[in-house]
């Protein structure tokens, strides 16, 4: 997680100045990264594919009904198509605008179709193609994006210090609410918020965890339903289930630490592998860094993730520096990691790992 208080007082600012000790950093990170590659099965491991330059990326949610992507980046929207065209949203005066240099994550609402009898306020739902975006000034809180681009403050979420993901409850074990997560006084405060915007916290000594999160899909056995998030620091990936327990799911073979660890997530969707989709993720460009990005949007296709081993309702996890890329699988009894991609030379990975399934396919 980029510029995060975090980061600033664990690992120092990234976007201030120099990295005194920079090359140091560096020749250490490349070393941790050899021998991690040296101990890692490279069969049929691929690179991300740089595929458009947006400056600033930091996150990647969608597909909207119509298709398009909604990409973060430099504090502004946009939507970009099936094609790569690139199209400015939420740009006018009722619209989004965020500090250039924060990470205000962000999610698309989908259609929730759970819907457990009392779950949401009656008369009220959460509309689908509508953002959910992180305000990271004070107080903190959400701010919602009509289909329209119009943005108008949604929740305030308080006690937290900052705010550090946010996620949509598909499975209905949460009420079908928004997730947020955030930090306090080092652990994690996990809350809920309804269709009207009405906050409930789920926990307030949740493991630290930040950036992409994602429930996992019922068939995600033991923690299918949980929120799952991840720690750079530790490399840990949690499960956060309703009432607020933690389990700690796995601690994939992968580097750790400050802009380096388990930093982006997602789960592959039922009928991906098939429908031929692609997977998408931020590759933020972070001067004086020794993974100083590309300013990305990354991709890889059904077809590539598939010939590595994924199949659909795997975890994909790839770390904040190099993108390097494991899926998860569990079982009632256990859970295995699968070396699958790396990023492009000197990625730095942010956000969520998005996945969209081709028009067709998904029926639209």
């Amino acid at each position: 997680m980029t510029g995060s208080k975090r980061d600033a007082i664990r690992t120092g600012p990234e976007r201030t100045g120099p990295v005194r000790t920079g090359l140091a950093i560096a020749l250490a990170l490349s070393l941790l990264l050899a021998a991690w590659d040296a101990s890692t099965s490279r069969a049929q491991t691929t690179t991300w594919e740089q595929w458009q330059h947006l400056e600033g990326i930091v996150d990647v949610g969608g597909a909207r009904n119509d298709g398009n992507l909604v990409v973060m980046a430099a504090g502004r929207l946009f939507l970009v198509s099936a094609s790569g065209s690139i199209a400015p949203f939420a740009n006018g005066g009722d619209g989004f605008v965020g500090s250039p240099d924060a990470e205000p994550y962000f999610v698309v609402a989908p259609v929730l179709t759970s819907q457990p009898a009392g779950a949401q306020p009656a008369g009220c739902s959460f509309t689908p193609d509508e953002l959910f975006v992180l305000d990271l000034g004070f107080p903190t809180g959400v701010v919602r994006v009509d289909a329209g681009g119009h943005a108008s403050h949604f929740a305030t979420i308080p006690n937290v210090d900052m705010l550090d993901g946010i996620a949509f409850d598909t499975t209905g074990r949460f009420g079908d609410s928004l997730i947020v997560a955030g930090e306090r006084e080092g652990a994690t405060t996990v809350v809920t918020i309804d269709c009207r915007g009405r906050v409930t916290t789920v926990t307030d000594t949740a493991p630290p965890f930040e950036g992409g999160l994602a429930v996992a899909p019922l068939g995600f056995e033991p923690y299918g339903g949980d929120l799952i998030g991840a720690d750079e620091l530790t490399g840990q990936i949690w499960a956060i289930a309703p009432d607020g327990s933690a389990t700690l799911v796995a601690v994939p073979n992968l580097p750790t630490g400050g802009d380096t660890g388990v930093e982006s997530l997602g789960f592959v969707p039922p009928g991906f592998i098939s429908a031929g989709g692609f997977a998408y993720l931020a590759d933020r460009g972070t001067p004086d860094n020794p993974f100083p990005g590309t300013d990305s949007l990354l991709r890889l296709s059904a077809q590539t993730l598939s010939a590595a081993g994924v199949q659909d309702g795997d975890l994909l996890v790839a770390t904040e520096g190099g993108g390097l890329t494991v899926a998860v699988r569990c079982t009632a009894t256990a859970c295995t990691t699968l070396r699958v991609a790396d990023g492009p030379p000197g990625a730095h990975g942010e956000g969520r790992i998005a996945f969209v399934i081709p028009a067709a396919a998904a029926g639209r």
